[in-house]
């Protein structure tokens, strides 16, 4: 048994040496991501999301087999596409938001101030990616997105606490208890 509690320490040292560190890369990757999309021009942008609902409305006519026409199909894709460029604004922060959360959780900020620093940081972020866009042609600021971003953000946050609550109570939970 002792084996198997030493073995439990050895994982648990060699995560926090090896993972810690390289935790903040995905939240780098993505402010990548964010930044590489808010600088297309506003053509680009509009063409790539427009061909990203057109999809998403052909993988729905198929999965719901609704036998759409391609009138109707062109249709259903001019009414979502805003929708689906402001899903896409929610779903980058979010993920953000998570990628830069989880990061700060592991470095033992919990609770409410995880949800300041990191909400702060996403919202921060977001405003500086609207005001980088008014430099980019075709593409303006527009709160309306900054709000949409925060949202995902503190969404993003809130799903990193419960996992992170959660994987502390369970899985890590047996490395934590002390042996007598």
């Amino acid at each position: 048994m002792k084996f198997f509690h030493y073995l439990g320490i050895f994982i648990k040292t060699l995560l926090r040496t090896l993972l810690k560190p390289l935790s903040f890369v995905p939240a780098l990757v993505m402010m990548y991501v964010i930044f590489g999309f808010s600088a297309q021009n506003g053509a680009d942008s509009g063409r790539l999301s427009y061909k990203v609902t057109h999809a998403v409305v052909i993988a729905a006519d198929k999965v719901a087999d609704l036998d759409l026409s391609q009138e109707q199909i062109l249709s259903y894709t001019d009414r979502l596409h805003p929708y689906i460029r402001k899903t896409a604004h929610f779903t980058e922060y979010l993920l953000l938001a998570m990628s830069v959360a989880l990061p700060l959780y592991v470095y033992g900020l919990r609770g409410f101030l995880l949800v300041i620093f990191a909400g702060a940081f996403c919202v921060g972020f977001a405003a500086l990616d609207e005001y980088h866009q008014s430099f980019v042609a075709g593409r303006g600021p527009s709160r309306r997105d900054v709000m949409i971003d925060s949202c995902g953000s503190f969404v993003g946050i809130i799903i990193t606490r419960m996992f992170g609550f959660i994987g502390r109570k369970t899985i890590f939970a047996p490395l934590a208890k002390k042996k007598d």
